[in-house]
């Protein structure tokens, strides 16, 4: 697909197929286009040129059933507690309460109580942001950074929780700065530099072997993004 936003192309060419069953990492520098391909995946933006395919159909505004999505840093409603969140999108989605209850207790935020989401930490706001995306059991999960805030047992939760919906096969992308989680993390990997692909396949073919140097190869590949 292509995209162009005030004149400039942010997306040349850009092809990516994430699959049921596996973990597919979207890697790139600040600035390579990583948002603006969340946002077209989710019909947020229209491309200029190619198409989006969701659960083998083109993508239709019914497709946003089948995705749960976390994408620029969580959201939100700071004057109220993280079941009133989840709540408002329950209501929204047509859902029972019972499933705000049920997500929120799947990422660890069961006993925060009445507290309000404005004074939570980072990492809190991390899995509120990752529960609103459970809602009604999506096939497949589009993550932004979800790694962002948490500690490192945060971390390992999140990669065992991704992981177990993956080997379910649920599908899974998810973008990250975090090279050494990727590794642990991910089947698959698109790495995109100054908006067009660099590389697009199996993890282990971008760096080859049980020590094969991740950060070296994502660097080489994105080298013309640092200058």
């Amino acid at each position: 697909m292509t995209v162009s936003l005030g004149g400039r192309r942010v997306l040349d060419d850009v092809a990516l197929a994430a699959r049921p069953g596996r973990v597919h990492a979207l890697l790139g520098r600040n600035g390579a286009g990583k948002s603006t391909l969340f946002s077209v995946l989710l019909g947020l933006l229209g491309p200029d040129a190619g198409t989006v395919t969701v659960a083998d159909a083109p993508f239709t505004r019914d497709s946003l059933r089948h995705i749960g999505a976390s994408v620029n840093g969580p959201a939100c409603y700071g004057h109220l507690s993280a079941r009133a969140n989840l709540r408002v999108h329950t209501t929204l989605l047509g859902l029972p309460d019972a499933e705000a209850d049920r997500v929120q207790a799947l990422v660890g935020l069961g006993d925060v109580g009445k507290k309000k989401a404005r004074n939570f930490s980072t990492g809190m706001k991390a899995r509120l942001a990752l529960a609103q995306a459970l809602l009604g059991e999506p096939e497949i999960l589009v993550l932004d950074e979800p790694q962002n805030g948490l500690d490192p047992q945060g971390i390992a939760d999140l990669r065992g929780f991704l992981r177990e919906r993956a080997a379910r096969g649920g599908t899974v992308l998810v973008s990250s700065h975090q090279l050494g989680e990727v590794r642990h993390l991910a089947d698959d990997a698109t790495v995109l530099a100054g908006g067009r692909v660099r590389y697009s396949g199996p993890l282990a073919g971008l760096a080859p072997g049980a020590d094969g140097d991740l950060e070296t190869a994502f660097l080489r590949l994105t080298a013309e993004d640092a200058r």
